[in-house]
């Protein structure tokens, strides 16, 4: 009688594990506890081990699904990673610079600027990236301030530790629009990190901000603490797109 009550309380208990574990959202643990708990039983395995399997498989997905939802909100190109970047064909710049300003975080905790494309490292080590065209980020907020919302705006771009601001030389605007864009700017100064890729140097950049006292005002605000990467070679769209002529230009001669 006894047995027969034992291994009637243990099928309720293994019934009702499937809805603990979605109330506790542990859905990994839900989805491989039946076959690890029958390995467990077939092995003798200590319940520690059995727990520290578990929880062990839950944290490591979590962990991937939180890079996935990081990279999916920081708009960064994909494939884009240090790993992939020809340091070779960009000899001024150093690939031990690079590698060491991605793996100390301290310039971000410190909010200071950065012009690289790092985005992808420093989501791996847990911040909060987005990369955006500055062009497109200066209509945003120009939006926002036409709808009074500008100030709640600003507060939701706070919570990335990095703003990647891409193509910041072109953004040529008139001075009602890029004023928000100073203003972001000035919002972060000091708080949180901005990083820039621009193709024209300090001395042009009266084109983007057409007030000559805003444009000390920004270039005062970004180089203050900033690292600067200078890569004085033919663009990576450039050289990619060479092969691709070639082999046209060779199809076409055959």
């Amino acid at each position: 009688m006894t047995s027969t009550i034992n291994a009637t309380d243990a099928a309720n208990s293994g019934a009702a594990v499937p809805i603990m574990l979605t109330e506790l959202r542990l859905p990994t643990i839900k989805r491989l506890w039946t076959d690890l708990a029958a390995q467990s039983n077939r092995e003798g395995w200590p319940a520690e081990r059995l727990l520290h399997t578990l929880l062990g498989h839950e944290m490591a997905e979590r962990e991937t699904r939180r890079l996935a939802r990081a990279r999916a909100d920081s708009g960064l190109p994909p494939g884009k990673s240090l790993a992939e970047f020809d340091f070779a064909a960009v000899p001024a710049l150093s690939k031990a610079h690079v590698m060491a300003l991605a793996e100390a975080d301290s310039w971000i905790s410190q909010g200071h600027n950065l012009l690289a494309g790092i985005g992808h490292a420093l989501i791996d080590r847990g911040m909060r990236v987005l990369f955006m065209r500055t062009s497109e980020l200066v209509q945003r907020l120009q939006a926002a301030r036409r709808d009074l919302r500008l100030p709640a705006e600003l507060a939701k771009l706070d919570r990335f530790d990095l703003i990647v601001l891409d193509d910041f030389s072109y953004a040529r605007r008139d001075q009602a629009e890029t004023s928000v864009l100073f203003e972001l700017i000035a919002e972060r100064y000091e708080r949180r990190s901005i990083a820039i890729t621009a193709n024209a140097p300090f001395s042009a950049w009266d084109e983007v901000f057409p007030d000559k006292a805003m444009t000390v005002a920004a270039v005062d605000r970004l180089v203050h603490h900033s690292t600067i990467l200078e890569m004085n070679a033919d663009s990576y769209r450039r050289r990619a797109a060479l092969p691709a002529r070639r082999q046209r230009s060779t199809t076409l001669t055959k």
